[in-house]
């Protein structure tokens, strides 16, 4: 098929990983002239089309929080530069970072589209922020003229695009879901795994939080699982990740005396399908207040390997649905941990019910595949709503 070549676009995104690789490369399939505006591109997998033109930015700062948000700022003026000049003639698909870049949407010309997964400004309810404060209701006002503005607006979930709908008609909204780092169940036994021996896991029931451990991130529940456990030598809680609120988890596991709870950082990518194999079951974390406006990525890679979860998150969330719908999860609120513990100890016990939600999610995995990649792309060109 010949591809596009009366059209240009520009991917954005200021910390591009495997998702924005693979957006990239899917418009390359379509597009003759597809660019890249980003700080950096963390390859897992796909290697990023060496037709796509990267044009690097500065690079997204974790921490702490005042030089992220100036990163951001520098970001969104770099990038507001460039669609003003080598790009001024370029479509746009805004992905993620900065989290207020698809705001300039309102004073550039191009022809702008953006993927949403975490809704701002409610993220901001974390923090306490109610929806009357002045930089809620400044952000939410904006909201309702970008999306409106938006060529195609892209979410993940029903759950999201209900959230989104305070801002923009339904009718707008095109509901595609992304997909897994993995694209297969390639988990290693704990027999043949390094991450395993090395970490003297034979025999033991691996509970694992492996992520960002931030302000949206109540890493704390997973403390307190362990801790409602700790009587059961045979079941070990692994949090794996870095972020700014490691410390005090690690004071509060100290405090408590909690063997069984054990903290490592990010691992490599080479030895990141290994530690990922190594869990019998995964948690996956998101605050209430916020829960019904964002989907954890590391939720899909659990599905890839066929690892059971359980979620921790609002009745209303995406996680939720998921967890009812297809049978590879359990899905409680905070408040009823105890049933989280029960759940946990069933499971541990019960291999053939593991083994059936084992199953399931490698069922469902195959919804969450790299083609989703594509559904964007052909969504983008031939939308069902036109």
């Amino acid at each position: 098929m010949d591809k596009i070549k009366d059209r240009k676009i520009v991917v954005v995104n200021q910390a591009s990983n495997y998702l924005t690789v693979g957006f990239c490369n899917a418009f390359a399939e379509k597009f003759e002239n597809v660019a890249l505006v980003t700080g950096s591109i963390h390859i897992q997998g796909e290697e990023l089309n060496s037709n796509v033109e990267v044009r690097y930015i500065n690079k997204w700062v974790e921490r702490p929080a005042s030089k992220k948000f100036i990163s951001y700022i520098i970001a969104c003026l770099k990038i507001y530069w460039l669609l003003l000049t080598k790009y001024r003639k370029h479509e746009v698909f805004f992905v993620s970072i900065p989290p207020m870049g698809y705001l300039l949407n309102l004073i550039v010309g191009n022809r702008f589209s953006m993927v949403v997964w975490d809704v701002y400004p409610d993220v901001f309810k974390i923090t306490g922020m109610k929806e009357t404060h002045i930089v809620y209701r400044i952000w939410a006002n904006l909201n309702r003229k970008s999306f409106k503005k938006a060529f195609r607006l892209f979410t993940i979930g029903d759950k999201i695009a209900e959230l989104l709908e305070v801002y923009v008609s339904k009718s707008k909204i095109i509901i595609q879901p992304i997909w897994s780092i993995f694209q297969a169940n390639e988990r290693v036994s704990k027999e043949k795994n390094p991450f395993v021996t090395e970490h003297n896991l034979q025999d033991k029931f691996i509970i694992q939080y492996s992520g960002n451990i931030g302000l949206t991130h109540k890493v704390e529940v997973v403390i307190e699982l362990a801790e409602l456990l700790k009587d059961n030598t045979d079941i070990i809680f692994q949090i794996i990740g870095r972020g700014p609120r490691v410390p005090a988890l690690q004071k509060m596991v100290e405090e408590k005396n909690l063997p069984n709870c054990t903290f490592l950082p990010f691992q490599s990518d080479e030895m990141f399908p290994f530690s990922l194999s190594a869990a019998d079951l995964g948690i996956v974390i998101l605050d209430e207040l916020t829960s019904k406006g964002s989907v954890p990525s590391k939720s899909y890679n659990l599905m890839s390997y066929g690892i059971p979860s359980v979620y921790i998150a609002g009745e209303d969330s995406e996680l939720n649905t998921y967890a009812h719908k297809y049978k590879a999860a359990a899905c409680f609120v905070e408040k009823d941990l105890h049933l989280a513990k029960d759940f946990i100890l069933d499971l541990s016990f019960n291999k053939q019910k593991w083994s059936e939600m084992s199953a399931n999610a490698i069922a469902t995995a195959k919804l969450f595949r790299r083609d989703n990649a594509d559904k964007f792309v052909d969504y983008y060109l031939n939308p069902l709503h036109d």
